[in-house]
């Protein structure tokens, strides 16, 4: 039985983890995705994770990543504490490292990571933006030819119709 808390940054992944783990949401970030994302908006989110009152010994960014054109995958980066990486078996190597370097090395860490996980997020966004257009666009096409064969079929028989009424009325005469 893990106590597991979910932050969630953006209005898509808020709707659907709402649905069935709306107890588990601990904060979330809307307006996320409709500009593309800046530091600052990553340094919020981080600011948030660091400042709030929930106590957490493992953490995981869980993000889409770009992998082609026509899709991305889901990647898992771990997210340490600062006691975890002040605990760490190679931490001595580097000189003189107070709490507040540690603690300031932290932050940029969290926040970087989460400007990358929402960059690669929207990346992959903006591929399936792009592939799902290009269908539509390939569709309106086939859509305006198929219409266009049409109307030229149904003017063709309009004319025919009407040349065979001039004809027929002529040879009565």
């Amino acid at each position: 039985n893990v106590d597991t808390k979910i932050i969630v940054v953006g209005d898509k992944a808020k709707a659907i983890l709402q649905r069935t783990m709306s107890d588990r949401i601990l904060y979330s970030f809307n307006d996320y995705g409709k500009r593309p994302p800046l530091f600052s908006d990553a340094a919020l989110v981080a600011n948030t994770i660091l400042n709030c009152d929930y106590n957490y010994d493992r953490s995981t960014l869980i993000f889409n990543t770009f992998k082609s054109v026509i899709a991305y995958t889901a990647t898992e980066l771990p997210l340490f504490t600062q006691s975890a990486i002040e605990s760490a078996d190679k931490i001595g190597v580097y000189d003189s490292l107070d709490e507040d370097v540690v603690r300031c090395y932290n932050e940029f860490s969290l926040a970087s990571l989460i400007l990358f996980a929402m960059k690669e997020g929207a990346c992959s966004e903006q591929s399936s933006r792009m592939t799902a257009m290009d269908a539509a666009s390939k569709n309106a096409g086939e859509m305006i030819d198929k219409l266009t064969l049409t109307f030229n079929r149904t003017r063709q028989a309009v004319i025919t119709r009407e040349l065979i009424e001039i004809i027929s009325g002529a040879a009565a005469l």
